[in-house]
């Protein structure tokens, strides 16, 4: 297997000018299996002339290898203690600091329930406090056709297993089988196109600087090599304000550990520079 995913790296280098040695061989050697499966092939061989011969199989098994999972409130412990204290206390420090506005950024935003789950919350911590601090949230993905369905706010109702009764009443319109985000929610949130190995800028064009008082990187690291986590974790540290907070996936904690963060509340997947 190792063989095969050496050849199909180099051939969609060359084929396709996609480098996709940046991903974890084994997320790699995983993503080749089953799409060998998934097309009934024989042998690895078999795969290989396929994907080989065929464009778009090539396309298909690129896009399988964009990481774009998520749904609203994926981790409950972590958006309760976002909620009670890490949300609260941003806002209280950005208005003794005089700052225009708080700033988040969803680095991997796929189709938005991230950004939107931290929007919903954010609106009720103003409602309840009768606070008119300022949020912009800038939702980023490398993927344009996942940004498209993140802008659009629309979604299935399996996908809102974690949304209570009351938060689906106050924030989605119910039209057939799907609720679509009230425009009210997308006021606060920027979307853009945005690779995180990308060399040329540290955070998004879109966001102007970077001094964000969350950064959002969930459940992505892990499908890169160490030497691509290392670029992408530096490119967050660059971007975050001084006493910011990095939120990642529980599978994650070690490899940010690593880099010189500290977990501020246990298991939480939520962190701050060390000093």
């Amino acid at each position: 297997m190792i063989e095969l995913k050496n050849t199909i790296t180099e051939l969609l280098l060359r084929e396709q000018g996609i480098d996709i040695s940046k991903y974890d061989t084994t997320f790699l050697n995983n993503s080749i299996q089953k799409r060998i499966a998934e097309k009934q092939c024989n042998t690895p061989e078999e795969y290989y002339t396929l994907i080989e011969q065929s464009n778009k199989e090539a396309k298909r098994f690129i896009d399988s290898l964009q990481i774009s999972y998520t749904e609203f409130f994926r981790n409950p412990l972590t958006f309760s203690v976002l909620e009670r204290i890490v949300l609260p206390s941003l806002f209280l420090n950005s208005k003794a600091d005089k700052k225009k506005e708080t700033r988040i950024w969803s680095a991997a935003s796929a189709s938005g329930q991230e950004a939107y789950s931290l929007a919903i919350l954010i609106e009720e911590i103003k409602n309840a406090n009768c606070s008119n601090c300022k949020f912009r949230i800038f939702a980023t993905d490398q993927s344009e056709e996942q940004l498209l369905e993140a802008s659009i706010g629309k979604y299935k109702a399996s996908a809102l297993n974690n949304m209570n009764i009351q938060r689906l009443k106050q924030w989605f319109i119910k039209e057939g089988k799907t609720y679509t985000i009230k425009p009210e929610l997308k006021e606060n949130i920027d979307f853009s196109v945005f690779d995180l190995l990308n060399k040329q800028y540290s955070s998004p064009p879109v966001s102007i600087f970077g001094d964000f008082g969350i950064v959002l990187c969930a459940n992505l690291l892990f499908y890169y090599k160490p030497e691509f986590q290392k670029i992408i974790m530096k490119k967050i540290t660059h971007s975050l304000a001084d006493d910011g907070y990095l939120i990642t996936g529980e599978a994650e904690r070690e490899i940010v550990m690593n880099h010189n963060y500290h977990e501020v509340y246990p298991q939480s997947a939520i962190f701050q520079k060390n000093r």
